[in-house]
């Protein structure tokens, strides 16, 4: 009887481990297919931020969903397509409309109407960038008549802060290129944004700064197509190994990332 129940105890084992190495395989393949179906993993970036992408000395892309993006490519066994556009909006549209599988932005009740967000990757504080010699030196300075505050057009900080200044006009940048451009010609006094892309942009601007205080916090998820959301477990694992690994704390640094603290919740 020993022998017996012995020869049935390792026939089960060995059929339960047969299983698990079948449909370990099988699970990621069907994950695969649901997050990147034509078989390539597409990327939505925009240049100038260092939550999406941005360009070391060498001409090295680094960035939040650029670097994150490659990391699920390569987990997924599957290609990366970068796909660039202007600004982020534009990401969150391609997304919505099934052209684009991945990005990570800031993950609104209002955009999450359009794409699924993971967990939090991190948050970032949000602030405001002046010129050199600029005589706003404090928040409390801004809203006055013919303060003029550049945004990304588009962006959270668009729909956001016209509840919050009823004297400054919001004036809507196509992106954060441009709006260092607008500086120069005097069409904006000040920008608004997440900090990490407000001190990309003052390393282009001699003299810039940025004000003390924060006007909130990004809470800055993996964002995907509707549709997809039997995933969203795989994803929060990658995310939270991202974290725990120190591989999100690497990211950050070779992307330049600054003004970024731990993920929180609202």
């Amino acid at each position: 009887m020993r022998t017996v129940s012995g020869r049935l105890a390792r026939t089960a084992l060995l059929g339960a481990a047969i299983i698990g190495l079948l449909s370990a395989p099988a699970r990621a393949d069907g994950e695969a297919k649901l997050l990147a179906p034509s078989g390539t993993l597409r990327v939505g970036i925009y240049p100038g931020s260092p939550t999406s992408m941005v360009t070391d000395a060498s001409g090295k892309p680094h960035g939040l969903a650029y670097d994150l993006g490659g990391e699920l490519a390569k987990r997924l066994g599957v290609g990366v397509d970068y796909v660039r556009f202007q600004r982020v909006a534009d990401i969150v549209t391609a997304i919505h409309d099934g052209q684009v599988d991945f990005t990570v932005t800031n993950a609104t009740p209002a955009r999450a109407n359009d794409v699924s967000f993971s967990q939090p990757v991190l948050s970032i504080e949000l602030g405001y960038l002046v010129p050199a010699n600029s005589p706003l030196a404090k928040v409390e300075d801004i809203d006055r008549p013919g303060v003029k505050i550049g945004v990304t057009k588009g962006s959270t900080s668009e729909r956001t802060l016209p509840a919050k200044f009823k004297n400054a006009t919001i004036v809507p940048a196509e992106s954060v290129k441009v709006a260092i451009a607008m500086f120069g010609r005097g069409e904006i006094d000040l920008y608004a944004t997440n900090k990490p892309t407000l001190f990309e942009m003052s390393d282009q601007m001699p003299g810039a700064k940025i004000l003390d205080g924060n006007w909130g916090l990004e809470h800055m998820a993996i964002a995907v197509p509707k549709g997809r959301e039997d995933a969203l477990p795989l994803l929060n694992r990658f995310v939270t190994e991202e974290q725990s690994s120190g591989a999100l704390d690497t990211i950050q640094q070779q992307a330049g990332l600054r003004g970024a603290s731990k993920a929180t919740r609202e």
